[in-house]
């Protein structure tokens, strides 16, 4: 057996040796380093907390604890009228194709007011916020759902930008929600209002909820129902992709709350109003306040029967509201 001498061979001799001492002092290096920032604490950090005592995390800023200041700031607002103007009147007049009746009902009305629709598709909102009337249409806030369009960031911003949106808790009136609305409507803000608190689910309505009732007994302010008619068509719930069709904008007058009502009646007043208003889209103003006054005037929710029977009924119902364009008859 041979073996090699020389300087080749020391070198191949030296090499495990200075290998094993570099990965040693690596290691001691390292873990002198570690047990430097353990000692410091870096990088630095909050003190912990003993177990027994609970942490308090800072509220997430979702939800309704989006801020919205911002959105009311003069610069905001001068682009939001500027995307009403130019982006959305454009859309919704050849998308929706509105027939708007009876806005001269709100002449004689001074000051900031709740306006209350029924819902039927993300249409509405758009739709409504380049019917409504100047000087309220670019001094208006959109209660919009919490969960839904502050869920994120991105879609909080985007909302309270492009329709003023603030949020509002559609399980329940929240005392945060009621709060904002209440702050903005006495700054001189109008609110436009959905209190079935969500879009339809089969194109009929949804009872009331007390949100608006309880906004207009607080800061005495009227509420002026809406009904519209044709945007299920446009984007029902569930639903993609836009269809063009006819739609039509009924504002109702003024509502004001009788001494002493409560908000529970309140509301009741409140949907039978809108509901006469697309009684009288159907049909006319004469025959809907005969319908009204003999306590004929059908509901926003729809006959109590089958599903199948409903969506028939319904189907007769956006026939004659949807004032579709047809051939002169001969």
């Amino acid at each position: 057996m041979t073996t090699r001498s020389g300087p080749v061979a020391d070198l191949l001799a030296r090499r495990p040796t200075k290998l094993l001492g570099r990965s040693v002092a690596g290691r001691r290096a390292k873990r002198g380093i570690t047990g430097i920032a353990r000692s410091t604490r870096f990088p630095v950090r909050a003190a912990s907390a003993p177990k027994d005592i609970e942490v308090r995390r800072p509220p997430k800023r979702t939800g309704t604890n989006f801020p919205t200041d911002w959105a009311r700031t003069v610069p905001a607002r001068v682009a939001r009228v500027t995307i009403i103007e130019t982006l959305m009147r454009p859309a919704i007049a050849a998308l929706a194709r509105p027939e708007r009746t009876n806005a001269d009902r709100l002449g004689d009305v001074d000051g900031p007011i709740i306006f209350v629709a029924n819902h039927h598709s993300h249409v509405d909102t758009p739709l409504l916020l380049t019917s409504i009337p100047l000087p309220w249409r670019h001094e208006i806030t959109v209660g919009a759902a919490s969960d839904y369009f502050f869920g994120t960031m991105v879609t909080g911003a985007l909302s309270a930008l492009a329709i003023g949106a603030i949020p509002i808790e559609r399980s329940k009136i929240g005392r945060g929600s009621a709060d904002l609305a209440a702050g903005l409507i006495t700054d001189g803000w109008s609110l436009l209002i959905y209190p079935e608190g969500g879009r339809s689910k089969d194109g009929w309505g949804q009872p009331f909820r007390g949100g608006a009732a309880y906004l207009s007994l607080r800061c005495d302010v009227p509420i002026v129902p809406v009904y519209v008619s044709g945007t299920g068509h446009i984007l029902r719930k569930g639903s993609a992709r836009p269809h063009p069709s006819n739609t039509v904008v009924n504002f109702g007058r003024p509502i004001w709350p009788d001494p002493g009502e409560k908000s529970r009646r309140y509301n009741e007043r409140i949907e039978v109003a809108v509901a006469e208003l697309g009684d009288e889209a159907g049909s006319n103003w004469w025959e809907a306040k005969r319908r009204r006054y003999s306590g004929e005037t059908p509901g926003l929710g729809g006959p109590s029967v089958g599903s199948w029977r409903r969506a028939w009924a319904l189907g007769d119902r956006s026939a004659r509201r949807a004032r579709t364009r047809r051939w002169p008859e001969i």
